[in-house]
This record gives C-alpha cells, structure tokens and sequence, in this order.
C-alpha cells in the first residue's frame, strides 16, 4: 500500500504554522501511556521516511482490538506519516475472546442499544488529542482519522464534537474578553479553534443528528459504504446527517455488501487517493509543503 514513487501534480502552499521547529518539529515525541497521556493501550509507528510531517490515528472496529491495526499502520508507509493505533477501553462482557468496545453498545441481557451514547469516547479522544497536540507538538490540523464500523463513528462524531466545543469556547473567551465586560475571565487554553486533516469513515454513521450550525466543520470526511444489506451501508439520513455536520464529505461506496475492511487495491485506492490530496510533505526547512496527488 506504499504510494512511494507515485505522486503526482504536486502544489505548493505555505505552511499553516510556520517554519519553526520548535512548533512544529520535524520528528514528533512519541506519546507515552498513563491517565494524562494516553490512558488506554496503543501502537505508534513513526514515519517511515523520518520525518512526522502528518498523524494517522487509526480506531478500530467493535469487537475489535488494535493489534490488527497496528499491522496496517505499518502496511501503509504514507509519505511522511505516523501512525496512532489505539485499543477502546471497554471490553465486551459475556466474550471468552479479546473484543472490545469503544463505548457501551449492549444492554444487560447482551442486546444491542438501540440509542447507544458515545460521550465516554469523545472525552477519551479529547484527553489524547489535548495531549498530542500539545506534549507531542502535532498541529491539529495535521491530524487526521481512520476508523471501521464503531471506531468510524467515533471519528466523525470526535470530528464535529471538537470543532463545535472549541468554537464555543472562542466565542466565550471572545465575549469575556470584550470591552463591555472590562475584564478577561476566560479559561486559558493552549490550543487553537482549528479542525483536523481529514476523517475517513468506514460504514461508521454519525449517532446525532446534527443541530442547525453557524458554521460547519471545515474537516473534510470521506463516508465510505458498502451496498444494502451490508451492516456498513449508509442510508440517506446518514449521509445527510454528515452533511449537516460538515462542510465537504466525499462519498465511496463498495459493490460488495460484506461486513469487512477494505481488502483489495481496488478498495483501497479511493481511499489512498483522498489521503494524497490531504497530506503534505515538507520541503527541507523551507517552510513550505508539498500536497501530495495521484497516490495509488
């Protein structure tokens, strides 16, 4: 799945933060585990050409655990690129296996919810993003996300959740800083009203329907499907869910109805050609990027 050697088109545009290595540095710090980092098992695999230019945070599916994906992670060899791979931390009750879910999805009696709520997982991806971006110096907008089935939903729900806090949160800290109050009482953040890279969703819907927005979330997702009656088709309220949620969503669907991952070059190469047109690779220390095109 390497896109070595196949890029195409390249564009140039300047960097979004700067040529200092200090913001933004060439190699990343790679993260470290406990409560106020990342509280819950991971991989990461660094860059393989040696520089952390871009982040892949990889979620799996329910049921699942990170290991199959930690294998992926290293498959993909994106230019540039490193890779987060983390475990949900609720294991499913009542399974022998190691399955595991990223927020609660079954009743007592191992019924599926109808309504499940996903906040525990928002607030778990908040800590580790915090975290990442500011322990592990990763611009926000240089993060970007995979997930299957559940770890899809969390992804695009973690996506919107994110761009609608943060901006409520500047135009609070806008209102108590304004003349009228006389004084500043706002929090102090660090880190900036700002979106991630891109998010790809595969057959992971939003649970919430989203709210009339002032402004949708610039994050561009790509909703890939598979055909009815697979368990990873979106019907056309998710899709129009995504749409109320954010600016630009590009849509793939499979011929296949399995249940599965992508599995072939075929289904993978939509997927690889999105993340070309959202990557950037840095140009010595110019402060300048390339926009990768026409990844295989």
């Amino acid at each position: 799945m390497s896109t070595s050697g196949q890029e195409k088109e390249l564009h140039l545009r300047e960097s979004e933060t700067g040529p200092g290595e200090t913001t933004n540095p060439r190699v990343k710090p790679p993260p470290k585990s406990g409560q106020e980092r990342i509280p819950v098992p991971f991989s990461y695999i660094p860059s393989d050409d040696g520089t952390d230019e871009n982040l892949l945070i990889l979620l799996h599916g329910l049921g699942d655990t990170h290991e199959p994906f930690a294998k992926l992670g290293k498959q993909l060899k994106l230019p540039q690129t490193a890779a987060l791979v983390l475990r949900a931390p609720e294991r499913i009750p009542w399974l022998y296996e190691e399955a595991y879910q990223w927020y609660t999805s079954f009743d007592p009696v191992g019924e599926p919810l109808t309504n499940p709520n996903p906040t525990s997982a928002l607030v778990l991806m908040d800590k580790i993003v915090t975290y990442l971006a500011t322990q592990c110096k990763w611009p926000l907008d240089r993060i970007h996300w995979f997930g299957f089935g559940q770890g899809g939903t969390v992804a695009v729900e973690f996506g919107l959740w994110w761009w609608k806090e943060k901006q409520l949160l500047a135009a609070k800290k806008s209102s108590s800083s304004s003349p009228a109050t006389g004084s500043s009482t706002a929090n102090t953040t660090t880190l900036p009203t700002t979106s991630f890279g891109s998010v790809v969703t595969v057959g992971g819907p939003l649970l919430s329907f989203p709210t009339v927005l002032s402004s949708l979330s610039p994050t561009t997702v790509l909703a890939v499907s598979r055909a009815s009656p697979s368990t990873l088709a979106f019907t056309s309220s998710d899709v129009s869910a995504f749409k109320r949620g954010f600016r630009a969503i590009k849509e793939e669907k499979y011929k296949k109805f399995d249940a599965g991952m992508p599995a072939s070059r075929d289904e993978w190469e939509p997927i690889m050609r999105f993340w070309s047109e959202r990557l950037l690779r840095r140009i010595g220390g110019s402060g300048l990027y390339e926009v990768l095109s026409g990844a295989s």
